[in-house]
């Protein structure tokens, strides 16, 4: 029998969490997408509620459809270098390489990593008593004051909020791995080293 999926809602995104999961993890840095991108994808979503609570006929292909669209914005924004790209600096992008490999096989598994110059995407497995919030608030946490020293400055280095996907399945799990591992493709970056 599977372990119960523990799910809740955050500020903006729904969480799903379960003992022995694996997860693909994006994490973002605060200035990586423009505030009026974030206004447009939050009025569609605030418009498709609307229509939900006013018993409008909304099918569930819409939702899906809206999802996908939002998905792919999302990835479109990041992938064109949106913000001040922290990490096209080599000096950055090694502190935040390094903070991922730090705890592999300790506090959990690392399947897939890339780092990119705006966000990271993670693929990992928990171990022991470490759960997903704890791990992703040991990286952000750890990295932001590194990166902070490291640019002589302070302040919000991350977005609050990470996207993180609970795998169901060996499909899943390759199909993460392959978007972590070639993500830099996708975005031009040909020879990238910030990939594992």
């Amino acid at each position: 029998m599977a372990d119960p999926i523990d799910k809740r809602m955050g500020a903006n995104l729904p969480h799903w969490t379960a003992e022995g999961a694996t997860y693909s993890v994006t994490f973002r840095l605060a200035d990586s997408i423009p505030a009026s991108a974030v206004e447009r994808l939050q009025a569609e979503l605030a418009d498709l509620k609307a229509r939900i609570e006013r018993g409008g006929e909304v099918v569930l292909s819409e939702q899906i459809k809206l999802a996908r669209l939002q998905s792919e914005a999302v990835d479109d924004l990041l992938n064109s270098g949106q913000g001040e790209c922290l990490m096209n600096q080599p000096a950055i992008a090694a502190i935040v390489a390094g903070a991922l490999k730090h705890f592999d096989g300790q506090r959990y598994r690392l399947i897939a990593w890339c780092v990119m110059p705006n966000h990271v995407h993670v693929v990992f497995a928990p171990m022991g008593v470490h759960g997903l919030s704890e791990i992703l608030h040991t990286w952000k946490s750890f990295t932001a004051n590194q990166i902070n020293k490291q640019l002589g400055r302070s302040g919000t280095v991350w977005q609050s909020e990470s996207y993180d996907h609970l795998i169901r399945d060996r499909a899943d799990l390759m199909h993460h791995v392959f978007y972590a591992r070639e993500n830099q493709v996708k975005a031009g970056l040909n020879n990238w080293p910030w990939t594992g």
